[in-house]
């Protein structure tokens, strides 16, 4: 049986949220992209009084994206992991995948952000497997529709045991570990033997880790 070293990406791997950052990263190659900003203060606000669900909320700020074609976003994604992103990892978090990967451990990524981009961690060493919320295409071209479930919560677990199962891993989860900044993900941190909180401000029974 395989042990499993799981990590969030959002706050846990990187220093800030990858959605905003890649709206920044585009402001700054396109300016004309300034004319999202309003509908994006509203949706956040909306947002933060339950006008807008986690799905929707993600739906409306990635529409800066709408009609991106397939090779284009690619390319995007692939200058914004080189570029930025690279660059806001916590080395802490870099090490211990690297020290869980040498233990014997399969290293799997699991996040809420848009697998489109977050695919791009398959670029650190040592990570076996990414899980993203999935988007749709369409004809070629992005569209920002959810496809299927944002994968947060209970839907990370169900994501995780799709993909073992596809792949034939049966997983010794007592000896797994678990790695989030957020108790929304504490159906995964329950589901491994072992849960770690990164940075968290509040007093919990989870061990608290401080990354930096």
């Amino acid at each position: 049986m395989e042990k499993l070293a799981i990590f969030d990406i959002d706050y846990t791997l990187t220093k800030k949220e990858t959605s905003i950052e890649l709206y920044k990263y585009m402001l700054k190659r396109d300016k004309s992209l300034i004319k999202y900003i309003p509908a994006h203060i509203l949706t956040v606000l909306g947002y933060g009084v339950n006008v807008f669900d986690a799905t929707r909320t993600k739906e409306r700020f990635l529409k800066f994206l709408s009609g991106t074609n397939e090779e284009e976003l690619k390319s995007i994604v692939r200058d914004f992991y080189r570029d930025h992103i690279s660059n806001l990892l916590y080395e802490d978090g870099l090490k211990a995948i690297k020290e869980y990967k040498a233990k014997g451990y399969k290293v799997y990524l699991i996040s809420a952000s848009p697998e489109f981009y977050v695919n791009e961690f398959y670029n650190i060493e040592g990570v076996d497997k990414v899980i993203g919320t999935k988007f749709k295409m369409n004809d070629g071209k992005f569209e920002p529709i959810v496809v299927g479930k944002n994968c947060k919560g209970e839907e990370k677990v169900k994501r995780l045991m799709e993909e073992l199962k596809k792949d034939n891993i049966e997983v010794d989860f007592k000896n797994s570990v678990m790695f989030s900044d957020s108790l929304s993900d504490l159906p995964l941190l329950q589901l491994a033997g072992t849960g770690y909180l990164i940075n968290y401000n509040k007093k919990h029974d989870l061990k608290i880790l401080r990354w930096k």
